[in-house]
């Protein structure tokens, strides 16, 4: 089983920052956390930012210049550091990874996180 856990989420006025972390734990034998996704009432989710097993990074528009991802792998810890957040940032923020469970199987799959929510006041 993987488990993915974000924290960080909370209440903050407009231009303020927030960091989010999401630990992942559990029994695998190859993990890659990959990306942060949110998802506002009434929208559908989508990537806010990505980063590959190279460290290449890949950021929605909405969100350069101002977002940054980062990965420490030693400890399977994904995060994203958000500065000058904006209302329309408000939603709830989703980790996921990709891996593999048995290391004689080339079988990955998805895992996401429960979520932390990000409300951004004007």
């Amino acid at each position: 089983q993987v488990l993915l856990v974000e924290s960080g989420g909370g209440l903050v006025q407009a231009g303020g920052p927030l960091r989010l972390s999401c630990a992942a734990s559990g029994n695998f034998s190859s993990i890659n956390v990959r990306g942060w996704y949110r998802q506002a009432p009434g929208k559908q989710r989508e990537l806010v930012a990505g980063i590959s097993s190279s460290s290449t990074t890949d950021y929605a528009d909405s969100v350069k210049g101002r977002f940054t991802i980062s990965r420490d792998n030693a400890k399977n810890t994904l995060y994203l550091q958000m500065n000058s957040l904006k209302p329309e940032d408000t939603a709830v923020y989703y980790c996921n990874a990709n891996a593999k469970i048995r290391p004689w199987s080339s079988k990955a799959t998805d895992y996401w996180g429960q979520g932390t929510q990000v409300t951004v006041s004007s």
